[in-house]
């Protein structure tokens, strides 16, 4: 993930900054608990798309 790319990307939902977690290629919002895949190298920053972080997750 492009680090240019990750500092100008936030949560559509929330606003808040995201974080890249490069094992499972999504980009995470602890703000709204979403996790946003990555596809192809490509963000999916729809909110039908991000999955619900689990309470672990959200506490990292």
């Amino acid at each position: 993930m492009d680090k240019k790319l990750l500092s100008i990307l936030v949560c559509p939902v929330s606003k808040a900054p995201l974080e890249y977690d490069a094992a499972a290629q999504e980009l995470i919002c602890r703000a709204s608990g979403l996790a946003y895949p990555i596809r192809e190298g490509i963000p999916v920053m729809l909110e039908v798309e991000a999955r619900q972080l689990n309470s672990d997750e959200k506490l990292k």
